[in-house]
């Protein structure tokens, strides 16, 4: 099964060569930082509820402190927390 980053399954277009990167930059969940490769997926792109500044209802939004309740009932999240299923962790792992 193949696993989709946040901007594929939403198709916000932040991508680095998406429709809005110009309009809107790219989104921080699509390039390197904290928690790469998290669930299997391209940079932060499978765990984009723990990054500030990404696109939700069309708006960038804040930190998961304050995005948290938007997050938690997004269809996205309940699909990588449904394709990980054990493995699915909603705060960061600590390196070991």
């Amino acid at each position: 099964m193949k696993r989709q980053n946040c901007w594929e399954a939403m198709s916000c277009g932040r991508q680095p060569g998406g429709a809005h990167e110009r309009e809107l930059g790219v989104c921080p969940a699509a390039i390197s930082g904290a928690n790469d490769g998290a669930h299997r997926g391209v940079f932060r792109g499978r765990m984009c509820w723990q990054v500030t500044g990404t696109l939700c209802g069309g708006e960038v939004q804040g930190d998961f402190a304050k995005k948290m309740l938007a997050c938690l009932n997004c269809r996205f999240l309940q699909k990588v927390q449904d394709q990980e299923s054990r493995n699915f962790h909603l705060m960061p792992v600590p390196p070991k």
